[in-house]
């Protein structure tokens, strides 16, 4: 089965470029991700660490 795939996979034209460009966007979303988290603000994180100790009211 993988010599089906891999054949399909040669007969392609311009196939080459899908891996490169999975590879930008794995990266891209990735350092995104940590731009966002590095500058978050801490009294919003502290903030959002008390919610499980708060007490529920109805």
């Amino acid at each position: 089965m993988l010599e089906q795939v891999k054949h399909n996979m040669e007969t392609i034209s311009g196939v080459e470029i899908y891996p490169i460009i999975s590879l930008l966007i794995f990266f891209g979303f990735f350092v995104g991700l940590a731009f966002w988290v590095l500058s978050y603000k801490k009294d919003k994180i502290d903030e959002m660490s008390q919610i499980p100790f708060e007490e529920k009211q109805f």
